[in-house]
């Protein structure tokens, strides 16, 4: 049986086209990063996703989410990896299409803030270097259902 509160993340299951845009890291300005991400649950209880991005000239990157919940704290929560063999741990709230994760660790702090329609993801991911007293754009993301 599906996890009460996880089913309110199904609308997010499928497949969609990723785009990585408006990022301080990328020249020449305007350059954006196209790639695939596919959300599917593992069992009743956990999502994966998993977006690939590549092309115009830019080098292959993987990265991974396991989005699950801790009933018993009543939260959400979100495990991170990536091809460098990084591993983070965000914690997560969604709410009436509104999707957050936010990492508050000594290297420095994150968070994505994004907007969730039935086709359309919008989201931008932001670091802090100084405990989250100011923070930088890394980059926007667009997710479009395919």
């Amino acid at each position: 049986m599906r996890n009460t509160e996880m089913a309110k993340l199904g609308g997010l299951v499928g497949q969609w086209r990723t785009t990585i845009s408006d990022a301080w890291f990328l020249e020449p300005p305007g350059t954006t990063i196209p790639g695939d991400t596919v959300v599917e649950w593992l069992g009743n209880s956990l999502l994966v996703v998993h977006s690939t991005f590549g092309g115009g000239g830019h080098e292959g990157s993987e990265m991974r989410f396991v989005l699950g919940r801790s009933d018993a704290n009543n939260r959400f929560v979100a495990l991170y990896e990536d091809e460098r063999g990084v591993c983070r741990e965000f914690e997560m709230t969604f709410d009436d299409g509104h999707w957050e994760m936010n990492r508050e660790d000594p290297d420095f702090h994150q968070r994505f803030i994004a907007e969730v329609k039935a086709d359309r993801i919008l989201a931008r991911t932001e670091a802090s270097d100084d405990g989250g007293q100011t923070w930088r754009k890394d980059f926007d993301l667009t997710y479009e259902r395919i």
